[in-house]
């Protein structure tokens, strides 16, 4: 009789044990149901291509399921909203892109694009270039920048998107140009611009100008990111080309995040599944040929990353004057 009470007793302390040693780290079983990666753009779009290649390799790497979460509108606000409200479980998380300008443009949110996620790692870049065209444009920057300062105020600028309308604000003002910005719905309307004369100069994502500049339409004087791939070798630096080195890397950025209060170690260990992900040479094959670029970081750098971004970004919207409501 005593074995047997001491038998249930030393069982008892055991599951004990074990439960505590769960509640400890709850990552030990993570996961162990569906994950949903919300991106707040359409299906087809670089973020959604980016997540649904990590969430293929992360579901066969699990064994559970990776749902992509399409949820598009209002300048991303609308994915994100839904991922800052989500347990923070490691179960939902968000694939943010250049998502700490929203608060500069928008009176308020209904979330904190600082403080309502936990970064994970960033995921890729998108490489950008100044490019004009080659029947009429300048051959180089510095021919550009003459050209602008002997007629102020007369030649024009296309973007797409608030990121290129802002790398243009920042270029311009750091050389002292005065170049009017005119603005398109999206990326090709502002290639179709350039092609026309409707602009002199633009600035976009390489993927959708490289077949023109391959074709000789299109001449890039420049990429905005000293981290290009090889495929950009022989496209200078605006930094560089300008003259200006101490002009910052521009680029159009995504990023795993996941909401407030996800346990440090289910970060930990979706980091380093992601990571790992995004090193393998046939995920990056397949990534590259999209135009997204697979960069990654720990969640410290991440953060701190993301927190330059803020403080970089809200000085030049602010002197901008672009305001969305």
């Amino acid at each position: 009789m005593v074995r047997a009470v001491r038998f249930l007793l030393a069982a008892s302390l055991a599951i004990s044990a074990s439960c505590a040693a769960a509640t400890e780290d709850p990552s030990a079983s993570f996961p162990n149901r569906p994950i949903r990666i919300i991106v707040p753009f359409p299906a087809g779009g670089p973020s959604d291509i980016v997540a649904r290649l990590i969430g293929q390799t992360m579901s066969q790497d699990w064994g559970q399921p990776v749902v992509i979460e399409n949820r598009p509108g209002a300048n991303t606000i609308i994915g994100a909203q839904a991922a800052a409200k989500a347990a923070p479980d490691g179960y939902t998380l968000f694939m943010a892109i250049d998502s700490v300008m929203n608060q500069f443009v928008h009176k308020s949110l209904p979330y904190d694009p600082l403080d309502d996620f936990v970064p994970i790692t960033l995921t890729a870049k998108t490489i950008s270039v100044l490019a004009v065209s080659t029947a009429s444009g300048p051959k180089s920057v510095k021919e550009l920048m003459a050209r602008a300062k002997a007629q102020p105020g007369k030649l024009n600028y296309g973007a797409g998107t608030i990121t290129a309308q802002l790398m243009g604000h920042l270029f311009h003002k750091a050389a002292g140009l005065d170049i009017v910005y005119v603005p398109f719905k999206g990326t090709p309307e502002t290639v179709n611009g350039l092609l026309t004369g409707s602009v002199e100069l633009i600035y976009a994502a390489n993927q959708i100008v490289a077949p023109l500049i391959a074709s000789g339409q299109v001449r890039a004087l420049a990429k905005l990111d000293r981290d290009a791939p090889p495929s950009m070798a022989d496209i200078p630096t605006l930094a560089e080309a300008a003259g200006l080195p101490d002009l910052e890397d521009i680029s159009v950025w995504l990023g795993l995040v996941a909401p407030k209060g996800t346990p440090k170690p289910i970060i930990e260990k979706i980091h380093a599944e992601v990571a790992r992900v995004l090193s393998d040479p046939a995920f990056k094959e397949k990534s590259e040929r999209t135009g997204n670029y697979p960069v990654t970081s720990t969640p410290d750098a991440f953060s701190a990353f993301v927190r330059k971004e803020a403080s970089r970004w809200e000085k030049v919207i602010k002197e901008s004057g672009i305001k969305f409501d």
